[in-house]
């Protein structure tokens, strides 16, 4: 084994961002986080920072909008993995120009972190939001950047915490009542955010992810809607009044619901009622499974995840 890659984050402060700079630094990475002057003095982010430090990582001061400071950042590391919020999803094309500048980038991980959006089946608002993803693949490729897309399926803090319910967004999970999307037949998979953060990094240096889709599908949190009901059920010793929303109800839901509630119930259709996670099957041609190449990772169950709220 070589030395191990030296990894740039964009938007490392954020949601997943700060357990993937996290995985990094503990796996023996150098690490570096591009942070702005405003976040390096935003009392909010000292904790984070701070504890960054302590981990060894190198903040780096830039900004994706300041082209000379993002190519020097980049000119020093071999690997960028960008997690940028989704208002900046299109700006990744000034990463994307930077790289190309710099020229000696090994890889690069744009921000995705979610369903696949080249076999996705949205509805608005979620669909322009894939789109733009999609967008940005198809703008590396063009570039010839070598890539690694992660396709991490759903975040448990945003679904399992809560059962996916609508309007819900902090957990517990519901005790009396559920709604289920559909018929809660179709096959989603829940993922913990500091496990899609470690199975991210572990395919940094593998060239069986080189210009790949990495999917983390590991066996035990793949689940029908039905079928993670009937668990949290049985760790509740309760049965939930169950109300199915059927399609053609939860598209006109999105219609009418506000923002940010119409981009979750979007994703929601496309994950519960499109079966957008597992409606496909992974050719080697495209992609590859993360749990798959690295058995070794002990990842978080569905089932010991629901323990916390029990």
């Amino acid at each position: 084994m070589g030395a191990k890659s030296k990894i740039l984050f964009i938007g490392g402060t954020g949601y997943i961002g700060k357990h993937l700079v996290e995985a990094s630094a503990k796996a023996g990475h150098p690490t570096f986080a591009l942070v702005r002057e405003t976040t390096l003095s935003n009392p909010a982010k000292a904790n984070l920072l701070n504890h960054f430090k302590t981990l060894g990582v190198n903040l780096v001061p830039g900004d994706l909008y300041d082209h000379e400071s993002l190519v020097k950042a980049i000119k020093e590391v071999d690997v960028v993995i960008s997690s940028v919020r989704a208002l900046q999803l299109a700006d990744q094309v000034k990463i994307i120009a930077a790289i190309k500048e710099a020229g000696n980038i090994k890889r690069f991980f744009p921000s995705e972190f979610g369903t696949d959006v080249d076999r996705a089946h949205a509805v608005e608002p979620a669909k322009s939001a894939y789109e733009t993803k999609a967008k940005i693949r198809r703008a590396i490729e063009a570039e010839g950047i070598p890539y690694t897309y992660v396709s991490s399926d759903y975040f448990a803090g945003y679904s399992l915490a809560t059962l996916a319910q609508p309007g819900q967004f902090a957990p517990p999970p519901p005790k009396d009542k559920v709604f289920i999307y559909g018929d809660g037949i179709p096959k989603a998979v829940f993922n913990k955010e500091e496990d899609i953060a470690t199975f991210t990094i572990r395919a940094v240096d593998d060239p069986r992810t080189l210009n790949k889709v990495l999917y983390i599908k590991p066996p035990k949190n793949i689940y029908s809607f039905n079928e993670l009901v009937a668990l949290w059920e049985k760790k509740i010793g309760k049965t939930l009044e169950k109300s199915y929303i059927p399609e053609d109800k939860l598209v006109k839901d999105i219609e009418a619901a506000p923002v940010p509630i119409n981009v979750v119930l979007a994703i929601n259709h496309s994950i519960f009622v499109k079966g957008d996670h597992t409606n496909f099957v992974i050719e080697p041609s495209f992609g590859v499974e993360a749990f798959e190449l690295y058995p070794d990772v002990k990842y978080t169950t569905v089932e010991e995840y629901l323990d916390q709220f029990v």
